[in-house]
């Protein structure tokens, strides 16, 4: 049986459907993931999600528990239907089509609703407590931690500075760079932890008769909430004004138990942004060359400006700020150096 005859065996099963209905699996566009989806249509108007996986990266398998455990405890995510971890297939709950992303032209009116309640569901989520963690049934990637915070830095500088700009931060900058996002990590390392998303941009949002749903959950991990913040309200892939970013930030402030002022709670914040820029632009550096996913690289310029403005907001990273201007410099419009 070959792997698309095992899917239709597998949604017929999870579905109840007999041998004679009619289905059909349309494939979605690759996203850069390492998991392939599909959307099953039966009934005439019924739908649901398919999803297969691969074994290479362990957090794929952890995606169904995950989601059934947001859902457990009122964070809204798409419902898991069905999960075959042999042959690695998870059937969820259709949430259409519409994610916070295709809304990014819409009204702030509009968009502001949107984005306090996805804001609202995060939070429900950071403020789990970590002793009722069901670790015992639900397995987590790797906590955030000084050691991972180095890894993207190293991801960022390598396929983000090194091969998309070809830069080569050396000598006494180097150096000076390397201290400061040591001393960065440390910093985001001491802050209190909770469950965190670590995706959490506007396309892994989707949106349904007025309401988000947090998707793509299967990196969820220990770590600092602003890393989240940073992921939503930095998000390259949407442009935000400084007054609006503000406004979300505040109402998250309210929202939020952290116990720090206000200065200090947009000083990690701005802090937590830049690292998962760097993240981010890492990723795009990756994925638009050794993969050769070209549309990844018109994110580089909107990405590198976010770093750029949120190392200079935080005042605490001028060399990483400097190597950000840099970047900018040799960047074109569209994302592609003269040199590619």
């Amino acid at each position: 049986m070959n792997a698309a005859d095992r899917m239709e065996a597998f949604a017929r099963k999870a579905l109840g459907l007999a041998p004679a209905a009619a289905i059909s699996l349309a494939p979605f566009p690759h996203r850069g993931s390492d998991r392939s989806y599909f959307r099953l249509r039966w009934d005439a108007a019924r739908s649901a999600i398919l999803m297969h996986y691969d074994a290479k990266r362990p957090e794929n398998a952890c995606s169904a528990d995950i989601s059934r455990f947001l859902e457990s405890i009122g964070v809204p995510t798409a419902r898991v239907l069905e999960h075959d971890p042999v042959h690695r297939f998870i059937l969820l709950e259709d949430l259409g089509d519409t994610d916070l992303w295709a809304l990014r032209r819409s009204g702030w009116e509009t968009r502001r609703d949107l984005y306090r309640k996805a804001l609202a569901a995060a939070g429900r989520l950071h403020a789990f407590p970590e002793n009722l963690f069901p670790a015992n049934r639900v397995r987590l990637c790797e906590p955030f931690g000084t050691a991972l915070y180095r890894w993207e830095h190293d991801y960022f500088l390598e396929h983000c500075v090194g091969r998309l700009c070809g830069i080569d931060p050396g000598g006494a900058q180097g150096a000076g760079l390397r201290q400061e996002l040591e001393a960065l990590s440390e910093r985001l390392a001491a802050l209190p932890r909770c469950l965190v998303h670590r995706d959490l941009q506007s396309q892994n949002i989707m949106v349904r008769d007025g309401n988000p749903f947090l998707i793509d959950c299967q990196g969820m991990r220990f770590g600092t909430f602003f890393y989240d913040l940073g992921s939503l309200l930095y998000d390259p892939y949407v442009d935000c004004t400084e007054g609006q970013r503000e406004e979300l930030l505040r109402f998250y402030y309210g929202l939020s138990v952290a116990g720090m002022d206000w200065d200090a709670f947009l000083g990690a914040f701005l802090e937590a942004s830049a690292q998962r820029l760097m993240q981010a632009l890492g990723a795009y550096g990756f994925l638009g060359i050794t993969r050769g996913m070209a549309t990844y690289l018109a994110h580089v310029r909107p990405g590198l400006s976010n770093l750029h403005r949120a190392a200079s907001g935080a005042g605490t990273l001028p060399e990483l700020r400097r190597l950000a201007s840099r970047c900018i410099a040799v960047i074109a419009p569209g994302g592609r150096p003269p040199r590619i």
